[in-house]
């Protein structure tokens, strides 16, 4: 049975390879929250194959990656470490088994929608140092940024298996404003863009957990309607996804509001 710590197993590779990283105004935002008297240490909860860990490494954090999934984190190992200050571990966000008040941000990157929001909220305020910072990141398609986009959602909605659940799953508003407390998050949207070949084109569907694998039934409707896209849109070789980033920054008020 698929649970959300083994949805993206088989995608591991194609997820590292293909999903697009964050723009440096989202690590710059958070940068300037910090309070200046904590040390840049974070854990970075669902870190998948490190994408948002090594924004984080690239700025001086010290970062504990926490990933329940063993191909995801075994990618970001392969990837990240051997960079200083970079450690991962096999926990899962509502148990990661790291010190209480051990670090001064908790990052969640297009991974907090997988989560149980209240029992994150416990386990969070337990880790975070006085004055530390929860930072909640999606990279969301913008599907009515241009033509290409808009076909793309299209395709996604001709092949994708439970396509409408899992984007139901996305950031939610009120579910966020829960999360937060009173003391409330800022919400912050960046324009971001990634530019694809074919071939990573290819990977980029292929690490979206609703799309058929290869060798599963549909897969290769879904890639030959793909490879149809691109042609259409293609410009010198490669067509743009276009993203709006949405980061949710703020503190975790106590259950009691104090």
């Amino acid at each position: 049975m698929t649970t959300p710590t083994t949805r993206f197993s088989d995608r591991a590779r194609a997820y590292a390879r293909a999903r697009p990283g964050y723009p440096a105004a989202v690590y710059e935002t958070i940068g300037a929250r910090v309070h200046p008297a904590r040390p840049r240490v974070a854990a970075d909860v669902g870190a998948g194959t490190g994408i948002f860990s090594e924004g984080l490494l690239d700025r001086g954090w010290a970062v504990t990656a926490v990933e329940p999934n063993d191909a995801m984190r075994a990618l970001a190992e392969t990837r990240l470490g051997g960079r200083t200050g970079y450690r991962s571990v096999a926990g899962r966000a509502e148990t990661t088994g790291l010190p209480d008040r051990s670090v001064s941000l908790v990052a969640a990157a297009q991974a907090f929608h997988w989560f149980d929001a209240a029992a994150c909220a416990v386990e969070w305020r337990r880790l975070l140092a006085p004055d530390g910072l929860v930072a909640l990141v999606w990279n969301e398609r913008d599907v009515d940024a241009s033509p290409f986009m808009a076909d793309y959602e299209a395709l996604l909605r001709r092949h994708g298996r439970d396509y409408d659940a899992v984007a139901h799953r996305r950031w939610d508003a009120e579910v966020i404003r829960d999360f937060f407390g009173p003391a409330g998050a800022r919400a912050v949207v960046f324009p971001s863009q990634q530019r694809l070949d074919l071939d990573l084109l290819r990977d980029r569907l292929l690490s979206a957990s609703y799309c058929p694998n290869l060798g599963e039934e549909g897969c290769g409707a879904a890639l030959d309607d793909l490879a149809g896209l691109f042609g259409v849109h293609a410009e010198s070789g490669y067509v743009t996804l276009t993203y709006a980033t949405r980061l949710f920054l703020g503190t975790l008020a106590s259950p009691t509001g104090g």
